[in-house]
């Protein structure tokens, strides 16, 4: 099993590339089975959980061709198509329920498995099946699938009103898909705003969907009988370009970030600002100054997570990081997932002072933070390790990092090319 070792120390200097959203890229994946046609992704991400669902499409029966240039994938989902979903493929990738719309869509049935990923709390798919019901689907939950089909005598799905119990990203990305072939007209209400929503709508209605209101929490689909194939360029990572903020304020160092979209991250950048961190636009991304280690001159943030626009969950852990070594106290409140503190016993190894009280965390900054062996728990957690470790004294060795590969595009090679003493050790 690979680890991270970080000699810390080193401010980051230069430039590198923002890579393609995971969170676009995946459902953007799973659009291509609403047609038979090809469809052409470009940049999209060298990340674990985009190879796993090109070998769930891949059972199902979808054509892939992969293209060196721009990170370009083909897929073609030419009749018939396996409209099953296994648990081999499914038990280490939440997104893998995406493919429970289009399959519906396009075939009128769909065996998913319920899905498995990081271990951040409950993330139910009760929402995804309540919005598909009243599209007119009959799901049923048997042997750890959800097993959907299409009342007898119909041929589509139908237009609804669907209203969520609370915001959700895959709902509102599957309804959406789900939509753009059912009869008649689908207002999806409560949906969520995440950049990564209106990417996938600009993709499907290059394929002939009509969809209006994308990137407001009220969007409406006009479901037509036929979608086509398209090309299209999966939007830059948020969360990468987030992280990467973070770790140029932990250590100090002046960064170009190429494709980094600011308007997609404004709470991250006013709190980063506020902080003491010089944030420009510039050319086709964002440069991040910071004059030295975040504990000679950044002051710490209190934020509390909420869904987009918001303080995203996904960079909370990178943020506390940067808290932990920054002067003052701070509060963080993480509204979304209940189980996403698992990394403060990580960073308490390295020297942190946090105190986690229910749904917050209090955060004492701290003049310096030493080498340990700490374990990643997940996705954003092994992020927030790593930019703890680029400031630590000393080796740190960031343990189960396939965590890492789930989301970020071979991270530790952006950060040597930023001057980062760090490197991929096997057992």
């Amino acid at each position: 099993m690979d680890k991270l070792l970080i000699r810390g120390g080193k401010p980051l200097h230069g430039e590198i590339a923002i890579s393609g959203a995971k969170n676009a890229a995946l459902p953007e994946m799973c659009a291509a089975l609403l047609t038979a046609d090809p469809v052409k992704l470009t940049n999209v991400p060298r990340l674990r959980d985009v190879s796993t669902m090109r070998k769930l499409l891949a059972n199902m029966g979808v054509a892939i061709e992969l293209h060196g240039e721009r990170g370009g994938i083909t897929f073609e989902a030419r009749d018939p198509v396996n409209p099953e979903a296994p648990y081999e493929l499914v038990k280490t990738m939440r997104a893998s329920v995406l493919a429970l719309g289009p399959l519906l869509a396009r075939t009128g049935r769909a065996k998913v498995s319920l899905p498995g990923g990081c271990a951040i709390g409950a993330r139910p798919v009760e929402q995804h099946i309540k919005g598909l019901q009243a599209m007119g689907a009959i799901i049923d939950v048997e042997h750890g699938y959800m097993v959907a089909r299409l009342p007898e005598g119909r041929t589509r799905l139908k237009g609804a009103r669907i209203t969520t119990d609370m915001i959700t990203v895959t709902g509102t990305e599957n309804f959406l898909m789900a939509a753009t072939l059912a009869e008649g007209t689908t207002i999806l209400e409560n949906a969520a705003q995440e950049p990564e929503i209106p990417d996938l709508a600009e993709m499907l209605i290059k394929m002939g969907a009509k969809i209006t209101g994308h990137g407001t929490s009220r969007i409406v689909i006009e479901g037509v009988e036929k979608l086509h194939g398209c090309e299209h360029a999966v939007v830059a990572d948020r969360i990468e370009c987030g992280t990467f903020l973070c770790a140029v304020a932990a250590t100090g160092g002046d960064v170009l970030l190429h494709n980094g979209r600011g308007d997609h991250l404004d709470a991250v950048i006013d709190k980063l600002c506020e902080a003491g961190v010089d944030i420009t636009r510039e050319g086709d991304g964002l440069r991040v100054r910071a004059a030295g280690p975040a504990w000679n001159h950044l002051k710490a943030q209190s934020f509390r997570t909420t869904e987009y626009p918001g303080f995203p969950t996904d960079m909370q852990a990178q943020f506390m990081a940067l808290n932990a070594i920054s002067q003052g106290s701070s509060m963080v409140t993480e509204t979304i997932f209940e189980n996403r503190f698992m990394h403060v016993s990580e960073l308490s190894r390295l020297g942190a002072n946090i105190q986690i009280d229910g749904k917050n965390a209090m955060v004492e900054g701290v003049d310096k933070l030493s080498g340990a062996t700490v374990m990643a728990t997940d996705l954003r957690a092994s992020a927030g390790l790593v930019i703890a470790g680029l400031v630590a004294e000393g080796e740190t060795t960031v343990d189960r990092i396939y965590h890492l590969d789930r989301g970020y595009d071979q991270m530790e090679v952006k950060l040597r090319a930023l001057g980062a003493d760090i490197e991929r050790v096997g057992e």
